[in-house]
């Protein structure tokens, strides 16, 4: 399919750069959820950071692989499918087996000494993290791919729809998808909803997530769609927030079924996803110094953040009771320890080879 050059949408790298920072506070604040999952350091439930979380989560990650099927619309423009498969590979592949050996172990480590008494050390329970298969949370001390299970995700759907995206540039010559009207993007939250059936693991489905991809690479790669959207990005945004709030109104007072909440925060969440690409490309599509950096630290910052941020959380919990303290400490000390662990390895080959860092 013969498609015109389009310049760059700097607000959606500003999206992403937003989605990646959010890591940080968002983590720091499963330290303290209320609905008892074992996160690997765990405090007292503080009702503020767990309506953070349920905020957060339903448009956060759907919104990161919606950017990625966006960004692998751009890729495919520029790159043949063979470029395109080795660059997954090299990008994908190799950190997701290098992180998993060297980066996530020390989670379910800590995991296992906080919740489960645990008194040997890191090295003797490397043995214990790559033969106790349970799970796969790692909250039990045993196997997991922690937070590099987005990066496993991403790339199985990209392989696995590669093929589908070759043919549909042979077949079309022009997009189906660039009159895409704004009303007709609302039934796709619900599409969503009906895929997360399918292979969903541990509570986070590949067709849930497979289906958002293809969102962003088929639709919201448009430009014309994009251009509709930012025209309603104000009112989508107000929206958005106005059932957001609502929604949690229904599980804190009125306590509805959380059986009834699966449609309602994934419709709400691609309402969001709309109007957070929709304000981004309004109000922020320029470029910006920081941003610069930002863009290419993103990758590593979602690598090493989460390592990072349970090691400082471990021994903070320790030397202070207030949570307040406990939680500006873990997520701004996270941050910036990440951001030097980044400066760090990103000036030796072999450590920017293995972990995907340009």
């Amino acid at each position: 399919m013969k498609v015109e050059k389009q310049e760059r949408n700097f607000g959606l790298d500003h999206l992403r750069i937003f989605c990646i920072l959010l890591l940080f506070p968002f983590h720091t604040a499963m330290i303290y959820n209320e609905w008892e999952e074992l996160f690997y350091v765990t405090q007292k439930a503080s009702r503020i950071a767990s309506i953070f979380v349920r905020s957060v989560y339903p448009w956060w990650m759907s919104g990161l692989f919606v950017l990625a099927g966006i960004s692998t619309a751009y890729a495919l423009k520029i790159r043949s499918s063979k470029e395109y498969t080795k660059e997954r590979f090299m990008k994908l592949g190799i950190p997701l087996l290098s992180g998993v050996a060297l980066v996530i172990p020390v989670q379910s480590y800590i995991s296992d000494v906080v919740h489960f008494g645990y008194k040997g050390n890191y090295f003797e329970h490397l043995i214990v993290f790559f033969t106790k298969w349970t799970d796969l949370t790692g909250g039990d001390g045993g196997f997991t791919p922690g937070h590099l299970w987005f990066i496993l995700y991403l790339l199985v759907i990209s392989l696995i729809t590669l093929p589908l995206f070759i043919w549909y540039r042979k077949k079309c010559t022009k997009s189906v998808f660039a009159k895409t009207k704004l009303w007709m993007l609302l039934p796709y939250g619900v599409i969503i909803y009906l895929m997360t059936a399918v292979l969903d693991i541990g509570g986070k489905s590949i067709g849930e997530f497979m289906a958002c991809y293809l969102v962003g690479y088929f639709v919201l790669s448009e430009e014309e769609v994009i251009e509709r959207i930012k025209s309603k990005a104000v009112w989508l945004f107000s929206f958005f927030i106005l059932a957001s709030a609502g929604r949690m109104v229904l599980i804190y007072v009125v306590r509805y079924s959380e059986g009834y909440d699966d449609l309602l925060q994934r419709v709400i969440a691609f309402v969001g996803i709309l109007s957070l690409i929709g304000m981004s490309s309004r109000y922020f599509n320029k470029p910006y110094k920081w941003s610069r950096y930002l863009s290419k630290a993103a990758f590593p910052l979602y690598y090493f953040h989460q390592s990072t941020l349970v090691i400082i959380a471990f021994f903070t919990v320790k030397m202070t009771s207030n949570r307040i303290l406990q939680y500006a400490v873990i997520a701004l000390g996270s941050l910036l320890v990440t951001l030097l662990v980044y400066e760090v390895l990103k000036r030796f080959k072999v450590t920017a080879f293995l972990f995907g860092i340009k």
